[in-house]
């Protein structure tokens, strides 16, 4: 059975983070494990309170499941701040960890904010970034990773290109905060892969890129290449939106087990 370690924060009501990619993963029939970056009281239309997790205890967190169950791919997301993010970059190093897909949390779907400052900001980028496979921003998170503003598909090439090169790292841009478009891009190795999505009228997209993002990590532990990840991916969590789940609210979480 392959393994998977999601790095994130706990979501109280059970659509994002650590809850929505341990579903994922079972989803995905494989074995998940998790490293837990902070405690947050929110729910589908909120977020309330955050508790931050030491760096000293995420290390102890990682040393305990790379010394005894080693993952296939790792899946981070919220991290919070420039101590945790420089633990983790240390201990994924020591590890020599494969397979990293880096959902780079900043903003809940329902509006809380989940990066502390630009300093985490800066230390995510340089020191994280160049350990991982892929990052997955949507288009509001590329704009404040790149400082540059999307407002099309030419648009959005451009700063998976600009963030590529800066980085190192392959970049797949969300195309679903754009009005009148939702397909995806990805630059890697400098070359263009687009994913055509076709737009699922709902509000219940809490989680989504937590969702997406764990669903790519296991696409990676099973063999697939990139491209073939994410189009496995796309199919897993189109599913999961159209089901229709209605938990809430507010923005609500997905099925993440529609297809079991």
């Amino acid at each position: 059975m392959k393994k998977i370690l999601s790095i994130a924060g706990s979501d109280s009501s059970g659509g994002a983070g650590i809850q929505a990619d341990i579903k994922t993963i079972t989803a995905h029939k494989m074995y998940a494990m998790t490293v837990i970056t902070a405690l947050t009281a929110q729910n589908t239309t909120g977020v309330f309170a955050v508790e931050e997790t030491s760096a000293e205890f995420v290390s102890q967190q990682i040393d305990a499941i790379f010394n005894d169950i080693y993952p296939d791919s790792v899946k981070i997301g919220m991290v919070s701040n420039v101590a945790i993010i420089n633990a983790i970059s240390n201990s994924l190093r020591k590890y020599r960890a494969k397979n990293i897909v880096l959902d780079p949390v900043m903003v809940a779907t329902s509006g809380g904010k989940l990066i502390r400052n630009k300093d985490a900001l800066k230390a995510l980028c340089e020191n994280i970034f160049p350990l991982v496979t892929v990052i997955t921003p949507n288009i509001p998170e590329a704009i404040a990773l790149s400082g540059i503003e999307i407002i099309n598909k030419n648009d959005m090439e451009h700063v998976a290109n600009v963030l590529h090169n800066n980085y190192g790292v392959s970049v797949l841009i969300k195309g679903g905060h754009l009005e009148n478009y939702c397909d995806d891009v990805l630059v890697e190795n400098g070359s263009v892969h687009w994913f055509e999505g076709k737009r699922i009228d709902t509000k219940n997209t809490h989680g989504t890129g937590c969702t997406l993002s764990s669903a790519i990590a296991c696409g990676l532990a099973e063999g697939l290449d990139l491209p073939h990840a994410i189009i496995k991916a796309k199919v897993y969590i189109t599913g999961a939106l159209k089901f229709g789940l209605s938990l809430g609210h507010g923005n609500g979480p997905l099925n993440h087990c529609w297809n079991l």
